[in-house]
């Protein structure tokens, strides 16, 4: 028999692949779509999101390191892959073995890529990051067109692209983003002028993406959005998204407990009552945040129950209503739906106040994906 952890995560890649082709809808015919797959796969799984999203029309692959990158390569996945921000230029010959894109910021990355290719005899296609304003890396907006200039030189590389990264797509109306819009037109208009443009301009983000189509220009790249999750809350509405997660478990021990008892390291919470209290084998080192202590619910039986205590690394405590018949090995929702009752990632992101980006990158890190 094989041992299979009480504690799991289902994707849906079906719903990843639905995902694409709604947000491509959003696009005018000939635009390229860029799925980001980084963090393996937003902690979907990066070679099966890839698939999904491949087999729905994506046209390349977008991920942040060039370890990201080389393990789709050696998953036999032989489309364009780019990593979005610099690699360390030790990282030269990487990008080459395994036919990266990468992205160039500085002149000594660019040095050391150059002479990389040199080597190689090859010529390696670059996007050029452009920084509008977020001030995370890049070049200066003012500064793009002369470092274009002087990469144009360098022997091995080739512009493919030039591409920049929004602060506050998802506020709308906010006025930063316009200048970052702005400031972004007008370097690649200059690079134009200086017959050093790129044939690939991108922007829009997941946000962007759906809500400012202006952006769209030659390729858009969605990352969170093509897992069925909202960038924010101002895109709700305004496209129908599928959430491809779920987050699953079995109840692992029931015990009944008397009034005053206390539950959990530190007692922060006392039963106003005899209760059941059942145990799930799931704790903070599985991405259940230990901010979440008394402040969470899940579903068993088909009704919400209130986790009670604090979150330990292994597993927490689970208030069960006198209504519900819980045994071991019942299945505990986390996130997702049982019955007619759902808990979002959002729902609990929130609770955790943090965003569904950071909850379904950790609940995926230690326990069995399921895919579906």
């Amino acid at each position: 028999m094989v041992y299979r952890r009480y504690a799991w995560v289902e994707v849906d890649t079906s719903a990843i692949a639905r995902n694409v082709r709604t947000l491509k809808s959003l696009t005018v015919p000939g635009t390229r779509f860029m799925a980001v797959v980084k963090a393996d796969g937003y902690g979907h799984g990066a070679v099966q999101a890839a698939h999904a999203a491949l087999q729905a029309g994506a046209d390349r692959l977008g991920v942040a390191t060039l370890e990201e990158a080389a393990v789709l390569r050696e998953a036999g996945i032989d489309v364009p892959i780019q990593v979005l921000s610099e690699a360390p230029t030790d990282g030269a010959g990487m990008i080459i073995e395994y036919a990266i894109i990468p992205t160039l910021a500085t002149r000594e990355f660019a040095v050391a890529l150059s002479r990389a290719a040199m080597l190689a005899d090859v010529v390696v296609p670059y996007h050029l990051k452009i920084d509008s304003g977020m001030n995370r890396i890049g070049v200066r907006a003012e500064e793009a067109c002369d470092m274009a200039v002087w990469l144009k030189a360098l022997p091995g590389l080739q512009m493919e692209g030039a591409f920049t990264h929004f602060a506050t797509a998802d506020v709308p109306g906010d006025w930063e983003f316009d200048r970052q819009v702005q400031r972004f037109a007008t370097a690649v208009e200059r690079l134009r002028t200086e017959r050093v443009g790129p044939a690939v301009v991108h922007a829009a983000n997941s946000a962007a993406t759906i809500l400012h189509a202006e952006t769209h220009l030659d390729m858009v790249r969605c990352g969170i959005a093509i897992y069925g999750l909202h960038p924010a809350r101002s895109t709700y509405g305004r496209v129908d998204l599928t959430p491809a997660m779920a987050v699953k478990a079995r109840v692992s021990f029931v015990k009944r407990v008397g009034l005053g008892e206390g539950v959990s390291y530190g007692f922060t919470y006392h039963t106003a009552a005899p209760a059941t209290i059942a145990t799930v084998p799931m704790g903070y080192a599985d991405g259940i945040h230990r901010l979440l202590s008394n402040n969470m619910e899940v579903l068993i039986g088909g009704r919400r129950c209130r986790q009670v205590g604090r979150i330990c690394m292994d597993q927490f405590m689970v208030e069960v209503p006198d209504s519900v018949d819980v045994h071991v090995g019942d299945e505990v929702v986390i996130v997702g739906e049982q019955g007619a009752e759902r808990i979002t990632m959002d729902e609990l992101a929130a609770q955790a106040q943090t965003i569904n980006y950071e909850l379904a990158c950790a609940l995926a890190l230690r326990m069995e994906r399921r895919y579906r």
